[in-house]
């Protein structure tokens, strides 16, 4: 079965390119587009997508707050959020991140990057854009650690093991390149991600990025 997609833009003309381009792959179908948040969210809740594609600047109601009502809820099993901006250094993409986003990307990407992105991100994994990933969430956690003094009591009830996992993770590493460098079984590194979400709470691979940096494990 194909990969449903809805389209959130409030430009008509980048919003129909993105919705054209996505739909002319054979394993992606395109559902419906919104022209803002409230629509976007409206339209999720009728079709229930496997993909939003979303832009983080909307008039009405934002990509972000868009993003925080449609994954509200869900434990990781609703829709999944691909946040689209035209800037490569925006808070509000850390801050959609954090709100259950699963990645972002930047609108001047090749086609093949959004179509591959609309991929990764519908089978569960974290997708964010290489060139700024690193130095966005690095750069904004930093700032907000300095203002705890104190890690969670949620990462010291990590083992070892699933800390190194953890830190693997906020380099980007997949669940097999993970098990090569720690010597594991590919599904040993899986049980211990899906551990590790449920001890800190989190969503999914994305949120464990923006918490190993906020908390100093990276």
């Amino acid at each position: 079965m194909p990969i449903t997609v809805i389209v959130a833009d409030d430009q008509d003309m980048v919003r129909d390119g993105i919705a054209t381009l996505l739909d002319a792959a054979e394993d992606i179908s395109v559902l419906a587009q919104a022209a803002d948040g409230h629509e976007a969210v409206a339209l999720t809740r009728e079709h229930r997508p496997d993909v939003v594609v979303m832009d983080v600047r909307m008039p009405t109601m934002s990509g972000l707050t868009a993003t925080r009502e449609i994954v509200e809820g869900t434990d990781g099993e609703g829709p999944r959020v691909l946040m689209l901006t035209t800037f490569d250094l925006d808070e509000y993409v850390y801050e959609a991140l954090g709100a259950g986003a699963s990645g972002f990307l930047l609108k001047d990407a090749p086609v093949e990057d959004l179509r591959s992105a609309v991929r990764v991100v519908s089978e569960g994994e974290a997708l964010l854009a290489p060139s700024v990933t690193r130095r966005l969430i690095a750069d904004i956690a930093r700032s907000r650690r300095e203002k705890v003094h104190a890690r969670p009591e949620s990462v010291e009830a990590l083992t070892p093991r699933e800390a190194d996992v953890l830190r693997y993770i906020a380099r980007g590493l997949s669940n097999g390149e993970i098990a090569e460098e720690l010597f594991l079984a590919e599904q040993t590194v899986k049980t211990h991600v899906g551990r590790i979400l449920t001890k800190l709470t989190l969503r999914d691979r994305t949120q464990a990025v923006v918490f190993a940096y906020e908390n100093g494990l990276v």
